[in-house]
């Protein structure tokens, strides 16, 4: 689908960090998101994604905002434990430039997200966020969500469900799987296009 991205998470490895216990990996697919998790984001048929459907927003050529301004996301909840390590990726199919839009980025925030010093980061609403920046080639790529600096693994203050906002960091953005995992990828992207639940 031409002027549309499709993204997907991968994950990432433990850390030292890590307790004995671990986490399941979380799989999110777009086609099972209801239509009232979404803002400005729409549904569109594609028969590469997996249910065949990807969210996202169409391209106009223009860029949007990063947070805390209110442009297209979804939202939705995922479980997590705490004291785990967690890394997210995304898979996205990249969309062909238009005005200022690259259609291949996407802003990353959670409840819950503590750093080191077990402090709350990446919340909704403020300028706390990771970003998954694909590349410029029109085309299919697992891209990471990483801060602009320092750790990229994600860790709650405590166990249950936390929400998670996508935000579209360019018009043209779109995903169909959002992918949390604590083990299973390690540091590498997934090698297939679908990540199994």
């Amino acid at each position: 689908m031409r002027g549309f991205v499709l993204v997907a998470l991968g994950a990432v490895a433990l850390s030292a960090w890590t307790p004995q216990a671990t986490a399941p990996e979380v799989v999110i697919y777009a086609s099972d998101l209801p239509a009232s998790a979404l803002s400005e984001f729409a549904f569109w048929s594609d028969p590469a994604s997996p249910g065949g459907k990807l969210v996202g927003t169409p391209n106009t050529g223009e860029e949007l905002d990063p947070p805390p301004e209110n442009d297209p996301h979804v939202t939705f909840t995922v479980p997590v434990r705490s004291g785990i390590a967690y890394r997210c990726w995304i898979h996205m199919k990249v969309g062909a430039p238009k005005g200022l839009s690259q259609a291949n980025r996407f802003f990353v925030q959670f409840t819950g997200a503590v750093d080191k010093a077990n402090k709350e980061v990446l919340k909704p609403r403020t300028a706390s966020y990771l970003t998954a920046q694909g590349p410029a080639q029109v085309g299919w790529t697992w891209v990471a969500c990483d801060p602009a600096a320092g750790d990229p693994l994600v860790r709650f203050q405590r166990n249950g469900d936390v929400t998670v906002r996508l935000q579209g960091g360019a018009e043209g953005v779109g995903f169909d799987q959002f992918v949390l995992s604590p083990a299973r990828f390690l540091d590498k992207p997934p090698a297939d296009a679908v990540v199994p639940k």
